[in-house]
């Protein structure tokens, strides 16, 4: 457990510099964005989906 915990940390940290390094995570193409008047609605279904790939083969590479 605490192997997992230090490895999330350091995943967490690692998407923390790719985005201050200007990454658009959260603005990738394919992500929805409506906006009329004063509402807005954001929708990031691209970056949902990257998220969840990237998780699911890092998670496949533990369990081994």
């Amino acid at each position: 457990m605490g192997k997992l915990l230090v490895l999330v940390g350091l995943a967490i940290a690692a998407l923390g510099v790719l985005v201050m390094l200007g990454l658009p995570l959260g603005r990738l193409p394919g992500d929805i964005a409506i906006r009329r008047g004063s509402f807005s609605f954001y929708f990031p279904i691209v970056t949902s989906i990257l998220l969840s790939v990237l998780l699911t083969l890092v998670l496949m590479l533990l369990r081994r």
